[in-house]
């Protein structure tokens, strides 16, 4: 998405930071991974933690994803945003009874269970409402993600998923349980993916451990493996769609089906980071001893990517006219040293009052946005709502 003059304009005559996002890009998001994965008889569930903007997750709906959550806040967000019960799925590996409930009262499709004494609390709140509760366990394959460790959640050493040590007493569990039906399993192995062999990996690990299933007689209906698949923040422009063809193609390659089996994933980031930018001002340029300070009114409370992972994004002074450039640490107003979104970073000479675009937000933005010293918490603007060339 490249800002009009138009839209630039309109930029200046709102108060910021706020959050833009480009529709006809997540439109575009949206056809493409549904077509790739209808190819394949794939079911895909949006992973609503990534971004529960309501427009965002309306045009989601439309174009026929389910929901994947992982609170109860977020089964019940999903609900109210017309998504239908059988197409929602809850994970999570620390699920409250309180949002168990809340599940069980709306008959989703399924929860995905990380624990044995889970699957045991789940069982005693079906049976406290008549009910019989759909699970999946999910796995822990051990295969890395090749990905930015505080967001790796394959590995032994996380504390998502069952260890396969632990599995023949999950199925004891299970099969003493009668308010529990076993209907798939389930795995994730990270996020922010951009190896695909990572996925190749998980599905030669899937399909041994099909076989574990196969061979103690347990029929599975489906296999969900999770999402992760990543973005390019670097070429935002060039690459503003994940490569959902490559990517589901991989699963079509080396997952080894059983007849009838299905196969889910859940999309977050691929879906929405590329389709919405944070729109911030410049308040200060100020010039250090060893650096210039470009002081903006959007910070950590807007995008803590950048200070929780060290996560880079694009940055565009959309205001700015000249070819010279300086060096800048991009920096938000809030009282953290870490409160800095780039350092050393080489832009046109900028100015107060310019119009800074931070991309790649749409996932983990707005979603994490907080209110930490006191800060007002802005709208969202829509291209639908003012003109925009992409």
């Amino acid at each position: 998405m490249v800002i009009s003059q138009d839209q630039l304009a309109h930029f200046n005559s709102l108060k910021t930071p706020f959050y833009f996002y480009d529709t006809q890009l997540l439109e575009r998001t949206l056809n493409f991974a549904k077509s790739e994965a209808d190819k394949y008889g794939y079911i895909l569930h949006y992973a609503m933690k990534a971004n529960v903007n309501d427009k965002v997750l309306q045009a989601v709906h439309a174009h026929g994803f389910g929901a994947d959550c992982v609170s109860g806040g977020e089964v019940q967000k999903a609900i109210d945003a017309g998504f239908s019960a059988d197409e929602v799925v809850f994970a999570g590996v620390g699920k409250s009874d309180d949002e168990i409930l809340t599940a069980l009262s709306h008959d989703i499709f399924c929860f995905n269970c990380e624990s044995i004494q889970e699957i045991q609390v789940i069982n005693e709140l079906a049976a406290q409402e008549g009910k019989v509760a759909q699970i999946a366990v999910r796995i822990n394959p051990n295969v890395s993600a090749n990905t930015h460790a505080h967001i790796s959640t394959g590995l032994k050493e996380n504390k998502f998923g069952v260890n396969m040590s632990e599995m023949d007493a999950v199925l004891e569990v299970i099969a003493a349980s009668k308010h529990i039906k076993l209907v798939g399993i389930h795995f994730h192995i990270g996020s922010q993916i951009t190896d695909l062999s990572s996925y190749k990996n998980l599905c030669v690990r899937v399909n041994q451990i099909q076989e574990w299933f196969v061979a103690r007689h347990v029929a599975l209906e489906f296999i969900n493996v999770g999402g992760g698949l990543g973005i390019d923040y670097y070429n935002p422009e060039v690459n503003d769609v994940a490569d959902f063809k490559a990517y589901f193609a991989i699963f079509a390659e080396f997952l080894e089906l059983r007849p009838g089996q299905k196969v889910h994933f859940e999309l977050g980031r691929s879906i929405v980071a590329q389709c919405a930018s944070l729109i911030a001002r410049v308040l200060y340029v100020k010039e250090g001893e060893t650096t210039n300070f470009m002081i903006l009114d959007a910070g950590m409370t807007e995008l803590i990517r950048p200070m929780l992972y060290q996560a880079y994004h694009k940055i565009n002074n959309l205001s700015a006219i000249g070819t010279t450039l300086a060096s800048y640490d991009v920096v938000g107003p809030i009282c953290e040293s870490t409160d800095t979104f780039a350092k050393g970073l080489e832009l046109p000479l900028s100015k107060r009052k310019d119009i800074i675009e931070i991309k790649s937000a749409g996932a983990y933005g707005e979603v994490m946005a907080s209110n930490y010293n006191l800060k007002t918490l802005h709208r969202s603007v829509y291209s639908d709502e003012v003109s925009v060339v992409i």
